[in-house]
């Protein structure tokens, strides 16, 4: 008497037809839904008079102006010159941070020196210092590029820090045990093991960016998304603010996007980020 096998390749119900494989739910089409839903809803409403065009006009409206700001070169020449600011405040600022991180993370002796007046720093908010940097660089592109590089550097610094020292001891323990030196054991082990903390505050430094931009660009500025928002409000333009928000948000997925690529790419070893799709 035959008996049938425990293990095998698949294994049959009763009525002999495989199981099907389960489909996973698709989470990043279900992600774009509700924006799309809400830019409906906000179009119909408007349509429906149930929004006056003067307090939040229709999306359609918006884009009209969008186009129309297009063709003229105009919306191109302000976009381009915040990208600019955006940019070199991010590199300056963003270098100063990790550097600064790096110092701190791996010295007692420069924790005691450097970490104390960054936080009293970082607790100032931007309005506070406006006054001070417009004194001290005038209404140039230079104290701009300060506001943006000053915004960049502590979430880059905080999170270098906390990378660094966050690193598995007993990592550290078996890099020693194989007979790594120090350089080596800071380039096999303690940078991959920080590079998750450190990319996290590259992501958070781009928000900042923007942030600080909004600031600088609204005081003195001859060009920029933010002195488009600000010339708006003296004419009482709201599809050009409604534009101008849309345009911050718009960067800001953009960016969030090319970072968390970044971290796909440079963390493709780590199992928390292997098959992150987003």
């Amino acid at each position: 008497m035959s008996t049938t096998a425990i293990a095998g390749p698949a294994v049959a119900d009763q009525t002999g037809a495989t199981p099907r494989k389960r489909r996973s739910l698709p989470y990043r089409t279900i992600s774009w839904v509700v924006p799309i839903l809400l830019l409906i809803a906000w179009e119909l409403a408007s349509r429906a008079g149930l929004i006056a065009s003067n307090v939040l006009p229709a999306p359609s409206s918006v884009g009209t102006t969008a186009w129309h700001l297009t063709e003229t070169g105009e919306l191109p020449r302000h976009l381009w010159e915040s990208l600019k600011r955006a940019a070199i405040g991010l590199a300056i600022g963003g270098s100063a941070g990790l550097v600064l991180g790096v110092l701190t993370g791996f010295s007692r002796l420069a924790e005691s020196l450097i970490d104390r007046n960054i936080q009293i720093i970082r607790a100032i908010p931007f309005l506070a210092i406006l006054p001070l940097v417009m004194v001290w660089f005038g209404v140039g592109e230079s104290g701009r590029y300060f506001l943006v590089a000053l915004g960049t550097s502590f979430p880059i610094y905080l999170n270098t820090v906390l990378g660094i020292r966050q690193v598995d001891p007993k990592l550290l323990e078996m890099g020693r045990v194989a007979g790594l030196g120090r350089l080596d054991l800071i380039r096999a082990v303690v940078i991959p093991g920080a590079l998750p903390s450190i990319l996290l505050g590259v992501r958070l430094a781009l928000t900042n960016a923007w942030l600080a931009l909004v600031i600088a660009e609204t005081v003195g500025a001859p060009a920029g998304i933010g002195f488009m928002a600000t010339n708006a409000r003296e004419f009482l333009q709201t599809d050009v603010i409604v534009l101008v928000i849309v345009l911050y948000a718009l960067i800001g997925l953009s960016t969030d996007l090319i970072a968390r690529g970044l971290e796909r790419r440079l963390l493709a070893w780590h199992p928390n980020y292997r098959g992150d799709k987003k």
